[in-house]
């Protein structure tokens, strides 16, 4: 028995119902300006008739093109998706909404461990670009992008810990001065930033920049980072308020280098009875959407998640030359947790 497969409508079927060449089909169909207008309107047209429709992405790999753009995630060493800041879940949705509307998929890969490592996209032509985000805090990762980007253009970084490369961020300092302002707005005056300015987060030391530029600014003396130590950021916002109100240090305002590490400390400060915002007012830093849901709602400092995501694809796919480190706009989020 045998049956009839449907004909794959090809571009010589075009060509011969519009009456030209199967060359002057595939340029009138990719653009080309040697076309006139009169023959591309009927070339399209022959193509409607026949539901003929081009095969962009064997088009573009025939000019050197993937149409396809790389995303990494990098976790923790020795832990799984789940446990990754939910910051880069925003951040990794907006940079694939931002390649979409280029007309790019989207390549998501996480990786963690050595094993894994894997960033010559462009080289092996499974992609145009290479996006890398995540957490500093896993050295040998950025230590093996570092070096992609070494021998590649096409590459560009979010949390990267080190300068010589390709990056996008947040104005971090900018942020910082946004918080300062807030909680001085709300009554406070002795206002302590909780992170650490030196560790692979280069973004802690520009917030905390931002937070001595506020101080100065609102006429007020900045104090030294408080630094606090946990297993995750959320436990070090917890331990920042059990050390802070065991040693007896007088604060009204807290201005927290993450909203992870702002949350745990919302947690502790209602365990220990302290009201937020009467007593103590808090602003975090990241636009986290589960601070809406905390008690109480916690303002804090978001960046433009969609420009984020627009300018790490545009800095991917540009030459180079044409790249340039890029800073991305940030507001105040107002909820609850300030006066």
């Amino acid at each position: 028995m045998t049956t009839n497969k449907p004909h794959r409508v090809t571009s010589i079927d075009v060509a011969e119902k519009a009456g030209v060449s199967q060359s002057t089909v595939s340029r009138a169909l990719s653009g080309s300006e040697t076309i006139t207008e009169a023959t591309r309107r009927r070339v399209e047209q022959a193509a409607a008739e026949l539901g003929y429709h081009v095969n962009m992405r064997a088009a573009g790999l025939r000019k050197g093109e993937t149409g396809s753009i790389a995303i990494v995630v990098i976790g923790r060493e020795g832990q799984g998706p789940a446990a990754i800041n939910p910051f880069y879940y925003s951040l990794l949705g907006s940079t694939c909404a931002a390649a979409a509307e280029r007309g790019y998929e989207a390549l998501v890969s996480f990786q963690a461990q050595e094993d894994e490592f894997f960033g010559h996209y462009v080289a092996r032509r499974q992609a145009d670009g290479v996006v890398v985000i995540g957490t500093a805090t896993n050295g040998p990762a950025w230590d093996y992008f570092r070096s992609v980007a070494d021998e590649s253009s096409s590459i560009a970084f979010w949390g990267s810990p080190f300068d010589d490369a390709v990056w996008v961020r947040s104005d971090n300092m900018a942020g910082g001065c946004l918080a300062v302002e807030r909680l001085v707005k709300g009554g406070a005056k002795d206002i302590v930033f909780v992170g650490d300015p030196n560790s692979s987060q280069k973004q802690f030391r520009e917030r905390f920049e931002g937070y001595q530029a506020g101080m100065k600014a609102a006429g007020l003396e900045a104090r030294p980072a408080f630094v606090s130590v946990g297993s995750d950021r959320v436990s070090q916002g917890r331990n920042a308020i059990i050390r802070l109100t065991e040693s007896g240090t007088d604060f009204d305002g807290l201005f927290f280098a993450c909203d992870a590490m702002a949350l745990g400390a919302l947690e502790e400060l209602a365990l220990r009875d302290l009201n937020v915002p009467a007593d103590v007012g808090v602003v975090g830093f990241d636009g986290l959407g589960s601070g809406e849901f905390s008690n109480p709602p916690l303002t804090t400092v978001e960046p433009d998640f969609a420009e984020a995501g627009r300018l790490l694809v545009e800095t991917a796919l540009a030459g180079e030359g044409e790249q340039g480190v890029r800073r991305v706009p940030v507001k105040l989020v107002e909820r609850a947790s300030v006066s």
